[in-house]
């Protein structure tokens, strides 16, 4: 119900802002509605067959990650020209962390060097987002209250983003087995979809409002 209620919010704001950041905002609303939906879903799996809904939760998350990852590009390009290759490395860095990570879920891939393999996809959103050309145009760029926000939305990367790895570790990789620790993992991941998603929407939803209210004074 917080995810259905950060999408009223965010599309309600789109009204407030100025053009160039109604886009930025609208994925923000996009990601916590299609959450939103995959948790309902989710929700009957779990109550009707009492399995983690592992397969549902990848599908949310292979469209709800790409769109948050992309809201580093989308802030930048609202105010300044931002290359396209920065939308492709980080959509490339979100589907591998992705893929590699339901491989290991699934079954499909050992669950240790799918892990490996999905570490290495989010290390390298990471670096593109600090020391790539992303970080570099936030920083050349970019005015204070976007660099603020693009400081957040890293951090979120980097401190709520390991929550997913941290629960991947502790239902796969301590020797229980998910069937047994999935309870936890659950848990674990519902509480970092709900942070890290409406998170995101408030940092863009902030900036957004700041900038836009800023031209209007003008």
């Amino acid at each position: 119900m917080a995810l259905v209620a950060a999408t009223a919010f965010f599309f309600v704001e789109t009204q407030r802002v100025t053009a160039k950041w109604k886009t930025s905002l609208t994925v923000s609303g996009l990601v916590t509605l299609v959450a939103a939906w995959h948790y309902f879903y989710m929700r009957d799996v779990w109550v009707n067959t009492g399995s983690t809904p592992t397969v549902y939760r990848y599908i949310d998350w292979m469209i709800t990650v790409p769109l948050l990852i992309v809201e580093f590009y989308l802030i930048l390009s609202a105010i300044t020209k931002v290359p396209a290759g920065i939308f492709w490395r980080l959509i490339f860095g979100a589907l591998f962390m992705l893929v590699f990570g339901f491989l290991g879920e699934a079954g499909y891939m050992a669950v240790l060097p799918a892990f490996i393999f999905s570490m290495a996809g989010w290390f390298f959103i990471i670096w593109e987002i600090y020391g790539g050309q992303a970080g570099k145009i936030n920083a050349e760029s970019s005015p204070p209250s976007v660099q603020s926000a693009f400081k957040l939305m890293r951090s979120i990367v980097v401190l709520g983003w390991a929550i997913y790895p941290i629960g991947y570790f502790l239902g796969y990789l301590t020797g229980s087995g998910p069937e047994s620790s999935m309870k936890t993992l659950n848990i674990v991941y519902n509480l970092a979809d709900v942070v890290n998603k409406i998170g995101f929407g408030v940092i863009i939803w902030t900036v957004a409002v700041s900038e836009s209210d800023k031209l209007a004074a003008k």
